[in-house]
């Protein structure tokens, strides 16, 4: 018998590593980018770094719970899940804390907290639930159905705060896992239909969009106007050279760059990290997204694997759609790039997701790595290897 040995044990070990490797890049970045305007608005260098702090604890408990509750019984928990979400972003149209001219966060105690964020997760585990049943129906993915309505109610109760960017990935996920799935010819036509018109219809709802998408084409066109912060960004980043500035070095966030230790976190991290740092970034994201794909492909059951490929496209959309426009290659939208923006409930939000994630690995499929990569005889012919019980049926990569 061979055994074929690896540095892990299962697929969990190094999103653990890659996990707590993001967090404190990102916990360092959210300070060194963010004390010039703690000390200037609030009179302590440390206001955001206490609070991301604060998030983070919490974030830790939220995923360790995550970690150990079995993941079927979200299912269960769905519909108190899906009301609680509903009436929450219904809240916020009424008494949520306005800032820069949008309502989008609930106050509790000192902290406030955003619902849209924490319907990015309900979508998807509820569009998880759905296409597992018709999946093990041996059905096409349908759209057409209760909860997919449900979905477009909690992206438009967001789009109505207003905020397209979060509204698009409430929505936009649960589609994409429909596609991924599979659904007929005639439905995948209509959807795709559907989204562009959709888009347009969102963008002239707001005038200041139809700007944003246009200065997007050439942002030194009004470099001063609507254009400031994609210039500042693409000089943020590009300032930064090879080898970067150095740690709290970069003068971005001297209050050149709006948003510096938010949505446009990333920018000031390429400044004072160069494009080495930004190159960590990606590979540690691309492997994030790598091992996300394993825990799919081996999870026990079509619902362990649809929610897995969920929890994997919001990483990776949230983290594509920042980088896009932080790069100038995307308009500005309001998504936050996971682990290293500053932003407490984007924070809590990937760490429950993470915890999901890991507890549908621990409930996968055996052999991982460190145990039996085959049985054979020196002297007799290989047997082949028997299917194992209750395979899923589902199969996202191939």
């Amino acid at each position: 018998m061979r055994i074929r040995k690896t540095m892990w044990n299962n697929d969990a070990e190094p999103i653990l590593v890659i996990m707590i490797i993001l967090i404190v890049l990102g916990t360092i970045n959210v300070f060194s980018s963010s004390f010039v305007i703690a000390t200037t608005d609030y009179e302590n260098p440390y206001y955001f770094l206490i609070r991301h702090a604060i998030w983070l604890v919490i974030g830790f408990i939220a995923f360790v719970i995550c970690r150990k509750v079995n993941y079927r019984r979200w299912r269960d928990w769905m519909p108190a899940l899906l009301i609680g979400m509903i009436l929450a972003l219904a809240a916020v149209l009424v008494v949520g804390m306005s800032v820069n001219g949008a309502r989008r966060w609930l106050g509790v105690g000192p902290l406030s907290f955003q619902p849209a964020e924490f319907a990015k997760l309900v979508s998807l585990m509820l569009a998880a639930a759905i296409l597992s049943v018709q999946v093990k129906a041996g059905r096409p993915a349908s759209v057409m159905n209760l909860q997919f309505a449900l979905i477009v109610l909690m992206a438009g109760l967001t789009e109505l705060e207003p905020d397209m960017g979060t509204a698009c990935i409430i929505l936009g996920v649960p589609l994409i896992m429909a596609f991924v799935v599979g659904m007929t010819p005639a439905m995948t036509k209509g959807v795709l239909l559907a989204i562009p018109l959709g888009v347009v219809g969102l963008i002239t709802l707001q005038p200041y969009r139809l700007s944003r998408i246009r200065i997007m084409l050439d942002p030194w066109s009004d470099a001063q106007g609507i254009g400031y912060q994609t210039v500042q960004s693409l000089s943020t980043i590009g300032s930064g050279g090879f080898w970067g500035m150095g740690l709290g070095d970069g003068v971005s966030k001297y209050e050149y760059l709006p948003e510096a230790h938010t949505d446009f976190a990333f920018a000031i991290f390429c400044q004072e990290h160069g494009y080495v740092g930004a190159l960590m970034v990606f590979l540690l994201f691309a492997l994030l997204i790598f091992f996300c794909v394993r825990i799919a492909n081996r999870a026990e059951d079509e619902f362990g694997q649809i929610l897995a490929m969920g929890i994997m496209l919001l990483i990776l959309g949230q983290a594509l759609a920042n980088l896009a426009m932080v790069g100038g290659m995307f308009a500005v939208v309001g998504v936050p790039l996971p682990f290293i923006s500053y932003g407490g409930s984007s924070l809590l939000v990937t760490m429950i997701a993470m915890g999901m994630l890991l507890n549908i690995c621990d409930h996968g499929r055996k052999p991982t790595y460190g145990e039996a990569a085959d049985s054979s005889s020196e002297t007799g012919p290989e047997k082949p290897e028997k299917a194992a019980a209750g395979r899923p049926k589902l199969r996202l990569v191939k």
